[in-house]
């Protein structure tokens, strides 16, 4: 991760300090990190299309500023970052005009971070200039510096801090990256083969998609299989400043961003009907779902299998096998191919609920059903935010062969190694090797001291 420009960007919050609550350090720093990530990717065409702007005079200009600026988005706006902070007596109503001169995708994007209000209690507190100069002078987030993959990194890791500080973490834990890409390195090794073919494609989805570091990965270790491999991203997000990080990474990286959506994914579905080849989620651990029960008890009891959760409803206190049932919703048909699914949960889903009760019904119709493939338990200490254990479900309707009536229980816990400096709980992590050794004890589907395998 780039911890340099991390640790920078975090520091500008305390030119906040005393003005701002801790808690709302995040709510100026995240939507200015956005902003000045756009700008640097758009420096180079800039001029550009300032120029073809004022030349052209089509009611629709956007597939050709597009086409110049070699992004999806563009800003039209005379200004820059960097001309911003050259008039500290106009900054408020440059940096309006500069927000308002993005395309409709972008400003929109930015808006969700209720930027403008922002802007305003910043200049009242004459803390703006100061803030954009620091941004402008200080922080290099062009493509050149930083990549996108490293821009994820420091999206999350800064929404991780920011949460850390103001208490909101109940539920919320940021995915490490070394635990997706075990995940997507469980998802995919089946199909290894096919992934390698010519024009490989496959839909993903994750129905809490929080910054898209999921989906990112999942396309990264396409890429690395098969550099044409096609993998169109889908998500929704139900906290609006996440979705708009989400979002606009996922803008920037060009393809996808029409398809993340802001919602809750539980009463409403902006992807009811869809079916997608593979699905990753690290759901919110122990999350109530009190807001929401009479729709979604409602649908239970009136659409039964028909709907989302006929198999049943977890206790109120926890959602977690809401997100699942989900998902399963969502599985292609074996004859189109089926799905396969990879979801990381607390212990609760595994151990909760007796006979009879909800998430038991839950489990007993996953296992009679032949979904369950495979659960791996992780070490604890993994996540930046909780030390409990953690475990990876593996699902999927199209086992083949020796797996056919088979549930493997991977033991993964032993393989770690500590961290020298800990990062709130996060104290441990998985190497390289640990990926590919866990990867292989669940591809070589034999029992031995990791590996139980069960009717």
């Amino acid at each position: 991760m780039n911890t340099k420009t991390s640790d920078f960007i975090w520091k500008i919050a305390d030119l906040l300090r005393g003005d701002y609550k801790q808690s709302e350090y995040g709510d100026v720093i995240l939507p200015f990190t956005v902003l000045c990530r756009l700008d640097s990717v758009l420096k180079d065409t800039h001029d550009a299309v300032v120029a073809e702007n004022k030349r052209i005079h089509y009611k629709n200009k956007a597939p050709f500023l597009t086409a110049i600026s070699k992004h999806k988005f563009y800003n039209v706006s005379e200004f820059t970052f960097e001309s911003l902070t050259s008039d500290s007596g106009l900054i408020r109503d440059n940096l309006i005009d500069y927000i308002k001169g993005f395309s409709e995708n972008a400003r929109t994007i930015l808006e969700s971070f209720d930027i403008y209000a922002q802007i305003d209690r910043l200049d009242k507190a004459n803390l703006l200039f100061l803030v954009m100069q620091k941004f402008a002078g200080d922080v290099d987030l062009s493509p050149k510096a930083v990549s996108n993959n490293e821009m994820g990194y420091i999206f999350e890791d800064l929404i991780r801090r920011f949460s850390e500080m103001s208490n909101e973490t109940a539920g919320e834990h940021f995915t490490p990256r070394e635990v997706i890409r075990l995940m997507v390195s469980i998802l995919f090794d089946p199909d290894m083969e096919h992934i390698c073919e010519p024009f490989f494609m496959a839909k993903l989805y994750d129905p809490a998609v929080g910054t898209g570091g999921m989906l990112s990965a999942a396309i990264e270790y396409a890429r690395e299989l098969n550099e044409h491999a096609i993998i169109e991203v889908y998500g929704e997000e139900i906290n609006e400043k996440t979705y708009a990080v989400c979002k606009s990474d996922t803008m920037i990286k060009g393809k996808g961003y029409e398809n993340i959506y802001l919602g809750n994914s539980f009463t409403e579905d902006k992807l009811a009907g869809e079916q997608f080849h593979y699905m990753l989620c690290n759901p919110p651990f122990g999350v109530d779902w009190k807001k929401y029960e009479n729709a979604i008890r409602s649908e239970h009891e009136e659409k039964g299998f028909d709907g989302r959760f006929g198999a049943g409803l977890p206790r109120v206190s926890d959602g977690s096998l809401l997100f699942l049932q989900q998902m399963i919703s969502k599985m292609l048909p074996p004859e189109k191919g089926g799905s396969r699914i990879a979801i990381v949960f607390n212990g609760s889903p595994l151990f909760t609920g007796d006979a009879g009760s909800g998430e038991s019904n839950i489990r007993k119709w996953i296992i009679e059903r032949g979904f369950l493939e495979a659960i791996i338990a992780l070490p604890d200490q993994l996540f930046y935010n909780t030390s409990i254990f953690t475990y990876i479900w593996v699902l999927t309707n199209r086992k083949t062969g020796i797996r056919k009536g088979k549930i493997q229980l991977i033991n993964g816990i032993s393989f770690f190694d500590r961290m020298r400096k800990a990062l709130g709980n996060k104290r441990k992590i998985l190497t390289v090797e640990h990926i590919e050794e866990i990867t292989n004890i669940y591809a070589n589907f034999v029992e031995n001291e990791y590996s139980k395998i069960f009717d």
